[in-house]
């Protein structure tokens, strides 16, 4: 195997972290042209499921990734990227990291335990 197993599933899941801190920013999903894509222009781009298109991270709001490591997994079926993350933001709601909210085991209550880096109405306007 020399590649995420695209005929296995023409959508797998790739998780952007940190190649930095180690932070998991962001699971999104690849499939073969976004994987190429990723690999040739050394910019993260993901398969957006609700547009049905390919989704160049940081179009719109310029919070691009950059490529430090790729790898994907033992069955070929997941893939990592670790990245240079510009603008401090991997998350459309503005935060540092999509995993912003952490549940409470006990009580399962979620809370916010992060700060907003932007303002997603600033960037985004009525959209995210």
């Amino acid at each position: 195997m020399d590649g995420p197993d695209f005929e296995k599933s023409p959508l797998l899941p790739a998780i952007a972290q940190d190649a930095e801190t180690g932070a998991v920013l962001m699971l999104a999903w690849m499939n073969a042209d976004a994987w190429a894509e990723t690999l040739r222009t050394g910019r993260v781009c993901y398969f957006s499921r609700s547009r049905q298109q390919l989704w160049r991270k940081g179009e719109t709001s310029g919070h691009v990734q950059h490529v430090r490591q790729v790898f994907y997994d033992c069955d070929a079926d997941a893939i990592l990227v670790k990245v240079e993350q510009v603008g401090g933001a991997a998350c459309h709601e503005g935060y540092a990291s999509c995993f912003f909210r952490e549940i409470d085991p006990g009580t399962g209550a979620p809370s916010v335990i992060a700060e907003r880096v932007f303002d997603p109405a600033e960037v985004y306007g009525g959209r995210s």
